[in-house]
């Protein structure tokens, strides 16, 4: 448990979920919020840019492989689209919930074979906030907000109301 997670107690309000690379600190930004942030879009850029130097290198063999310009194009075709695909599924991820299903391990190869779309999506929304705060904060305050009506709609101890007489 982090510094600023507070623990659910019976009456308290609810914890936030804690969030990769950051914890809870994405509630109030406090505890090397900042920090985290600029080094996850550091090492995610870094990440890609190795990933794509290892995707240059793989080309490079199929060049002295003699494999013939079919092959080579039909490479660069899926690299480019599993990277885009994956880019903008991760992208999308970070602002919509996505049922974590059958639907989703399907996306899982995609993934994998474009991995530099997943950081390259990881650095783009590292610029805006932490990647899935947005989710995490709507889902938090909307939780805040039904603690905080049903906690405002109790007034009491129900049992130790005076009942009204009636004529």
């Amino acid at each position: 448990m982090s510094d600023n997670e507070q623990p659910e107690g019976p009456g308290g309000p609810p914890p936030p979920e804690p969030l990769r690379f950051f914890g809870t600190t994405w509630v109030d930004r406090s505890g090397g919020y900042w920090g985290r942030r600029v080094a996850v879009a550091v090492l995610a850029l870094a990440l890609a840019a190795g990933g794509a130097f290892v995707l240059a290198l793989s080309y490079n063999g199929l060049q002295l492989a003699d494999s013939g310009g079919l092959v080579q194009l039909l490479m660069v075709v899926a690299f480019a689209v599993c990277s885009s695909l994956a880019f903008t599924r991760t992208l999308n991820g970070f602002s919509r919930p996505h049922d974590a299903g059958p639907a989703d391990s399907s996306w899982r190869p995609i993934r994998v074979i474009g991995f530099v779309g997943v950081l390259l999506a990881y650095t783009v929304r590292s610029f805006v906030e932490a990647p899935g705060e947005g989710m995490l904060r709507t889902d938090y305050e909307d939780r805040l907000r039904q603690y905080e009506r049903r906690r405002s709609a109790r007034t009491g101890n129900p049992a130790k109301r005076k009942r009204r007489k009636r004529r």
